[in-house]
């Protein structure tokens, strides 16, 4: 009987000093600070892609589900995902999981002139219904997690209606960006689109540089800008509600 009490152990000591139970190689990423040279799945055209690429050696993927798939069998060492999709992927993959700290977290918020209250509670009453109806729902899906879905704007808004302004960053793909047609495209554009059908208001969009946002607001060169803004901006602007809060995580073997 002691000979096979020993023999147990030895066998479930081995197994445990393997790493894992069923051929899968062990996870040697255990913080950030383990990333660098590592192989880092993204899904493809997401901002994970461009993290995984300063942090290691980015490897793109399609689809999520193939992804996991990769990082389970071993071909890549982890995995970046936004937060929520990163969750929702492990639900339907075992052998992995989510280390502790994102990698970065942001929201994305409309800035607004201070004078102007009754375009930020228009727009933050179309934040919520857009929420509410699952629309910024299906376009953080698209960029975030490889889903296909594509918001379908209204009809050019008739003669006469009011039209407004938005500054984004020109080359700040996939947020903002020109498309092969010359034409304004990426996730702020669509959540912006959506914000002004609602409301039923035209959208002309115009590109600028980062750090001329903020201030094209305040000086009323335009009527909004969007991208990653906290919620207090030292009294420039106003920001609206969050249009999506976006955290980067890690995700490795088990």
């Amino acid at each position: 009987m002691k000979r096979l009490v020993c023999l147990a152990l030895t066998v479930l000591m081995i197994l445990l000093s393997s790493g894992c139970d069923d051929g899968r190689p062990p996870n040697e990423v255990h913080s950030p600070d383990d990333l660098a040279g590592r192989v880092i799945g993204a899904l493809s055209g997401s901002p994970s892609a461009r993290l995984a690429g300063d942090y290691g050696v980015a490897h793109a993927f399609t689809a999520a589900d193939e992804m996991m798939s990769h990082l389970r069998a071993g071909s890549v060492d982890c995995v970046i995902m936004e937060r929520v999709s990163a969750e929702e992927a492990i639900e339907s993959h075992s052998g992995v999981r989510i280390l502790g700290e994102p990698l970065l977290e942001y929201d994305v918020r409309f800035a607004v002139a201070k004078e102007n209250n009754q375009l930020l509670t228009a727009v933050n009453s179309a934040l919520a219904a857009l929420t509410e109806n699952g629309t910024l729902g299906g376009i953080r899906g698209k960029y975030f997690a490889g889903r296909n879905y594509n918001y379908a704007s209204a009809a050019d808004a008739p003669d006469g209606t009011r039209e407004l302004t938005l500054a984004v960053s020109p080359d700040a793909a996939p947020f903002s960006y020109i498309n092969e047609d010359g034409m304004f495209a990426g996730f702020y554009i669509e959540v912006a689109l959506a914000v002004c059908d609602f409301l039923g208001i035209g959208l002309r969009v115009v590109g600028d540089d980062v750090a001329e946002l903020i201030p094209a607001v305040q000086l009323g060169r335009v009527d909004l800008a969007l991208g990653w803004l906290p919620d207090d901006l030292g009294g420039l602007v106003d920001v609206s509600d969050s249009c999506a809060d976006i955290a980067h995580v890690v995700v490795v073997r088990r």
